[in-house]
């Protein structure tokens, strides 16, 4: 099955014709593409997804507080993309293999991730990340797009051991254009390997938009390279899980790899060192507020009778608790002393080495005047 556009000159005026099961105001609709992958989500399953997706956007709000707070180096927000996220990695089986970009928060925290494991590697802490076969899920990459090529070679190992594993690469529409996801289609589909590619395309590539980066709507390449694609409303959950599912279904009868373009949008900044203000305008980003992941749901689910104040206040509560956990989990952090990160390099000593601690020795030295006159 193959849900794309007829290519047009312009991928960012076509956010509107991609597959969809609710509407921007909540509305369920009907689309014959993903009405069936979807059939058993009920009032429960709606609740649930509803919490993922604000404990989620809970834990990117602490984590952006506690870079602000000198707490961690480092944020990439994943505001916005919350229906992106939560939806794909619902559908996945447990022993299911997820390979992230450095901003699917989502998918470690669907994949059980603990409060330090989304906090500790953007501290630079030694042993910082989780264990990738704990959770099914490799560590997060921030080398853009070779996570993909480690998603084939493993689905390709998949194939190897005859099991119907399916493994997962999550990028975003700016990795689209390097040569790591392109060669990652080709190994793909060559081999028929059980992949599925989730490019989320939020619409900026640090501050390069996505025109920049395709003239043609992105899941308009897959069938290109032979694999089937789908391009669906990045901010619909149930949108996002029907089309995992589907996808994850191809691959897993064997029939090779599948495509999701999920069009959502970046609501913060890249990262927590860059000013979109430099580069977007206000109207842009409030005309993607109205698309509010979240807030359709909650909408779909007032008007079922579904949402009432208690279970708003027992996700609040749930919420808070959570962020409560991800603060401590950074601030009870102690980082060893700099000249740590020369141990352990060799089994034995090295003269090279020990010219190294030396040399990072005076450098460190050389910040004691300023740090005690600043304590003075």
């Amino acid at each position: 099955m193959t849900h794309t556009l007829t290519p047009t000159a312009d991928p960012a005026t076509d956010i509107d014709d991609v597959a969809r099961l609710l509407t921007p105001d909540g509305e369920r609709i009907s689309d014959p593409d993903l009405e069936r992958w979807v059939a058993d989500i009920d009032a429960a399953a709606l609740r649930g997804l509803y919490r993922d997706m604000v404990l989620l956007r809970r834990i990117d709000t602490e984590g952006v507080a506690l870079q602000r707070q000198g707490q961690l180096g480092l944020w990439p927000p994943c505001q916005g993309q919350e229906a992106t996220q939560i939806g794909t990695a619902r559908a996945l089986r447990a022993d299911d293999f997820a390979f992230p970009s450095y901003r699917e928060t989502g998918v470690v925290y669907a994949r059980g991730g603990k409060p330090s494991d989304f906090v500790l590697a953007w501290r630079g802490e030694e042993h910082s990340t989780y264990d990738p076969y704990e959770l099914n899920t490799a560590t997060q990459q921030i080398i853009i797009g070779a996570q993909s090529l480690h998603a084939v070679g493993y689905a390709m190992g998949i194939q190897r051991d005859a099991t119907d594993q399916v493994s997962v690469a999550y990028f975003g529409d700016g990795a689209s254009s390097q040569g790591d996801v392109n060669e990652a289609m080709v190994f793909a589909s060559s081999f028929g390997a059980p992949v599925v590619f989730v490019c989320t395309n939020n619409q900026w590539a640090i501050s390069e938009p996505v025109t920049v980066q395709a003239r043609f709507p992105i899941a308009g390449r897959a069938p290109g390279f032979g694999i089937p694609s789908m391009r669906v409303d990045g901010n619909d959950v149930l949108a996002c899980l029907a089309a995992m599912r589907w996808a994850i279904d191809n691959a897993r009868r064997g029939n090779g790899p599948a495509f999701i373009e999920a069009v959502t949008y970046r609501m913060g900044p890249h990262t927590t060192s860059d000013d979109p203000t430099r580069y977007r305008g206000k109207e842009e980003v409030e005309s993607w507020r109205r698309r509010d992941p979240i807030s359709r749901v909650e909408a779909l689910l007032r008007s079922l009778g579904e949402f009432d104040e208690d279970f708003a206040a027992a996700v609040a509560r749930d919420a808070d608790a959570l962020a409560a956990e991800v603060r401590e989990a950074a601030m009870s952090a102690r980082t060893r002393e700099p000249l740590s990160v020369l141990d352990n390099v060799y089994a034995e000593p090295h003269a090279g080495l020990d010219e190294q601690r030396e040399w990072f020795g005076a450098y460190l030295d050389g910040f004691a005047p300023a740090a005690e006159e600043a304590g003075r």
